[in-house]
C-alpha cells in the first residue's frame, strides 16, 4: 500500500511539474546584465528582452550588475533558482577569457553553473579613435605608439573585458606598448575618447557604431575575419598587415544549471525565431551584429572553442587584470 503511495505521488508530482512547465512563463523574466549600461551588451540584452517580452506574453527585463570584469553578475546568477526566472547575457569575457585571465580564482565554473540557451550575436571589434585625431590609419597609430611607448592610453569598459583583452592582445601581435585605462562601462569612456582625453578604443562596434555614424569618432581597423557590412570601406586588422589576426565578441543566453531543458528549448526557440525577424533585431542590425540563434548543445560546443583560443591568446600575450 506504501509504495501505491509513494508511487502515486510520484505521478502527480510529474503532472504538476508538467502542468508548470506548460504554463512556463507564469512571472516577469530577469536578463542580467554583467556589465554597466551604455554598451553593447545593454543594446544586445535589450533587443532580446524586448523580443521575449512579446512572444512570451510576460516582461522580460533588464537588470545591469556591473563589476569584477562580469564576475560579480555570473556568481549571483549561478546561485538563483533554476526556474527559468533568472537568465544572465553570457559573454565572451566572462565564458571564455576569465577562465583562463583569474584562473582558481573564478567564483564560477562556465560550464558546470550555467546553462546555454542560445548564442544570439556576434559583433566586430574596432580601433576607434577622436574624429579629430592625427591618426588616420591604423598604421599611423602604430607608428606613433612605436615612436613613443607607454605614452599612448586607451580606453576599455573596464579591467578584463573584452576591450581591455582585444587591445591587449593586438598590442603584442603589433609590438606596441599602449596604456590601458579602464572605465566603468563603455558610456564614460566613449565621452573621453571623444574629448581627446584618451587616444583610442577597441570597443564592439554597436557601442560605437552611433558615434561614427554621427562623425565624432573614426574607425580604423575591424578586428573580424571579414570587413563589416555596415562599414565596408574599413579594412580588417588582417588586411592592415597582421595576417591571421582576428577578435570578435558574442553575446548569449544563459540560465543557471539545472533550469529544465523545456523551458532551455522554449527560450531558445523564442529568441531564434525573433532573430529571424528583421524587425525586432532591427537595432542589432543596423550596428553591424551577425545574428545567430543556435541550438543549446551548439553554443556549448562554440563556448568551449572559445575557452580554448583565447586560453591561448591570454598566455601567449601575457595578459593580465589591472
Amino acid at each position: 500500500m506504501k509504495k501505491l503511495i509513494v508511487i502515486a505521488s510520484a505521478i502527480t508530482g510529474l503532472a504538476l511539474s508538467q502542468i508548470s512547465l506548460a504554463a512556463y512563463p507564469e512571472k516577469s523574466i530577469r536578463l542580467v546584465v554583467p556589465f554597466a549600461t551604455g554598451g553593447t551588451s545593454e543594446i544586445v540584452a535589450r533587443s532580446v528582452a524586448s523580443s521575449l517580452s512579446t512572444s512570451l506574453g510576460q516582461s522580460v527585463y533588464v537588470d545591469n550588475k556591473p563589476g569584477g570584469a562580469g564576475n560579480i553578475a555570473m556568481e549571483e546568477v549561478k546561485r538563483a533558482n533554476p526556474d527559468g526566472y533568472t537568465l544572465i547575457l553570457g559573454h565572451v569575457g566572462t565564458l571564455a577569457v576569465n577562465p583562463a585571465l583569474f584562473g582558481s580564482k573564478l567564483p564560477y565554473d562556465p560550464n558546470k553553473d550555467f546553462a546555454p540557451v542560445t548564442l544570439v550575436a556576434k559583433v566586430p571589434n574596432v580601433i576607434a579613435v577622436s574624429s579629430k585625431s592625427s591618426y588616420k590609419t591604423l598604421a599611423d597609430l602604430v607608428a606613433d605608439a612605436k615612436k613613443n611607448p607607454g605614452k599612448i592610453n586607451y580606453g576599455s569598459a573596464g579591467n578584463g573585458s573584452a576591450g581591455h583583452l582585444a587591445m591587449e592582445y593586438f598590442s603584442a601581435v603589433a609590438g606596441i606598448d599602449l596604456v590601458h585605462v579602464p572605465y566603468k562601462g563603455s558610456g564614460p569612456m566613449l565621452t573621453d575618447l571623444i574629448g581627446g582625453q584618451i587616444q583610442a578604443t577597441f570597443n564592439g562596434l554597436p557601442s560605437l557604431m552611433g558615434q561614427i555614424s554621427g562623425g565624432a569618432l573614426r574607425p580604423l581597423a575591424v578586428g573580424s575575419i571579414e570587413r563589416s557590412k555596415v562599414l565596408p570601406n574599413v579594412p580588417t586588422i588582417a588586411e592592415s598587415g597582421y595576417k591571421g589576426f582576428e577578435t570578435s565578441q558574442w553575446y548569449g543566453i544563459m540560465a543557471p544549471a539545472g533550469t529544465p531543458k523545456p523551458i532551455i528549448d522554449r527560450l531558445q526557440k523564442e529568441i531564434a525565431k525573433a532573430l529571424k525577424n528583421k524587425e525586432d533585431s532591427k537595432r542589432m542590425l543596423e550596428d553591424g551584429a551577425v545574428l545567430i540563434g543556435d541550438t543549446p548543445e551548439q553554443f556549448a560546443a562554440f563556448i568551449k572553442v572559445e575557452q580554448g583560443r583565447w586560453g591561448k591568446v591570454v598566455e601567449k600575450a601575457g595578459i593580465q587584470v589591472d
